[in-house]
């Protein structure tokens, strides 16, 4: 049976997406792919704390980016298939690495570091690329209904996914499909996402067990727009030609 965030789940992620699917340039895509609005309802659904998990499910998602586009730019295999082909490679991983990965304080803070150290060096290191903007012609109802036929099938396998299920993209998945022409871009912003989110994890690690996860998570949404906000000024200062060029 399915619960009220659950329910929101379904409710507000569609929504995200949707919102994507009209923006145009690249660079505006990634930085609404970056809102954890699915990681904050789905850490809710889950109602567990925050555990490393969670963390490690940031760099699957940035294996989930990059495999999208090598399979679709390196290998050439359709965007579909290749989007498919990124989703299974998060759950399988997921689901195989949950059980062996223990809930412990050790274990939740030698995956941030992980995650601190392998996001800041590809911050650093990833540079900018011009790519074209587009703005796909699928119907937007279509886009709605993939966006909530793959949350569907995430919150049937809820319990093998554990932490891993909050970072999942869920609107990553319609992401690729629209920026199937500037993956490089979407792949450019995972060292942001990953930064970002990760002291929102943190905090609400930290502040659950005192304040509960309610007012957790709005604690975690300061220190997640505290990181974001500079690193998106430096990132879009790295490419001042990109406004016009997105553009033309």
């Amino acid at each position: 049976m399915l619960g009220i965030w659950d329910i929101c789940l379904l409710a507000a992620v569609p929504l995200q997406a949707t919102a994507i699917a009209y923006l145009r340039k690249p660079r505006h895509k990634a930085l609404l792919l970056s809102i954890p609005i699915p990681f904050t309802i789905a850490t809710l659904a889950i109602g567990k704390p925050v555990d490393a998990s969670n963390v490690l499910g940031l760099a699957l998602l940035l294996g989930f980016a990059h495999g999208v586009r090598f399979l679709h730019v390196i290998v050439r295999a359709p965007i579909i298939p290749s989007i498919a082909g990124g989703a299974l490679f998060y759950c399988l991983t997921g689901a195989l690495l949950l059980p062996l990965i223990p809930t412990t304080e050790t274990a939740f803070w030698a995956a941030a570091g992980i995650v601190i150290v392998v996001g800041t060096c590809l911050f650093i290191l990833t540079p900018h690329r011009e790519e074209p903007g587009h703005r796909s012609p699928m119907p937007v109802w279509a886009k709605y209904l993939a966006v909530l036929a793959t949350i569907g099938t995430l919150l049937t396998i809820k319990p093998r996914l554990g932490g891993f299920m909050t970072v999942f993209p869920m609107v990553g998945v319609v992401t690729a499909y629209e920026a199937r022409h500037s993956l490089f871009t979407v792949c450019r912003q995972m060292p942001v996402l990953m930064l970002s989110i990760l002291p929102m994890q943190i905090v609400i690690r930290l502040a659950s067990p005192h304040v509960g996860l309610g007012l957790a998570l709005p604690l975690g949404w300061l220190a997640f727009l505290a990181v974001l906000t500079p690193l998106t000024v430096v990132h879009w200062r790295q490419s001042p030609a990109a406004g016009m060029a997105e553009g033309r």
